[in-house]
């Protein structure tokens, strides 16, 4: 009879925590995750290495604006990252087009790229690699209205 009574009320238990649980996940699951704050920058700085004579170049390129290295037009459309208290993660949206020996444009990748990760998303050429460094607010370089107007 004893065994009895403390199955029953360890059933009654484990139905009691069961439903005081059952209570409280609407209350876990209206909770949201904090989320961090995305920062849109104006420009995104790039490295990019020429295999040929070894050489790592840096380079500023303002949102919307393509520059050239080598035989790559690098496109950025948009640059985020995150305020300095967060975690750190920059992150891109970048068009490449490659200029061809007989003068086509030839789009060789489109996407995002990530500065924590150079090697997930970075475009590799036979000749050329471009990755992201970071993103910024503003450059050293005018933007391109300021430079055509010089």
């Amino acid at each position: 009879m004893a065994g009895f009574c403390l199955r029953n009320s360890i059933g009654r238990m484990t139905r009691n925590a069961v439903a005081a649980l059952l209570l409280t996940l609407p209350l876990i699951s209206t909770v949201e995750p904090a989320q961090a704050t995305r920062l849109s920058n104006a420009v995104a700085v790039f490295s990019g290495i020429d295999k040929i004579t070894g050489r790592i170049t840096s380079f500023d390129v303002y949102i919307g604006e393509t520059v050239q290295f080598g035989a790559l037009q690098v496109t950025p459309r948009v640059c985020y990252s995150r305020d300095e208290t967060e975690a750190p993660k920059t992150t891109t949206f970048v068009e490449v087009d490659e200029i061809t020996l007989d003068r086509k444009i030839r789009r060789i990748f489109t996407g995002w790229m990530f500065a924590d990760s150079p090697g997930l998303n970075a475009v590799e050429h036979p000749v050329y690699d471009v990755w992201l460094q970071s993103c910024k607010t503003n450059s050293d370089v005018p933007p391109p209205d300021t430079a055509a107007k010089q």
